[in-house]
């Protein structure tokens, strides 16, 4: 099991993500721990900002399709994944996987 950092998710998707990834620990910024994955919402956050406070955590983005320059800057930021929202329910759990680990882990 993981312990994921959730970085300017709101609380719709914070559900959708909860049932995205079963076995994972979703943290917020209020929790202490330490995560060993950092999962951000690229609109509501400064990817720059969030990989300079997680240099030696992997990163991955989610934005809509539509935020191009959101998309541009996480991977300027150097986020590990950036992902569309629309692909989440696709690749997500293989994504935290190969990053973090799987559940069972």
């Amino acid at each position: 099991m993981a312990t994921i950092l959730l970085c300017g998710v709101e609380l719709f998707m914070r559900g959708k993500l909860d049932a995205l990834l079963p076995g994972h620990r979703l943290i917020t910024v209020d929790h202490t721990e330490d995560p060993e994955l950092v999962l951000a919402d690229v609109s509501r956050v400064d990817p720059e900002e969030v990989a300079d406070t997680y240099p030696d955590i992997p990163i991955v983005g989610f934005t809509n399709h539509t935020d191009t320059s959101g998309l541009r800057a996480a991977h300027a930021a150097g986020f590990d994944q950036v992902l569309v929202k629309s692909a989440l329910g696709d690749q997500l759990g293989a994504v935290v996987e190969g990053l973090a680990g799987s559940p069972e882990a």
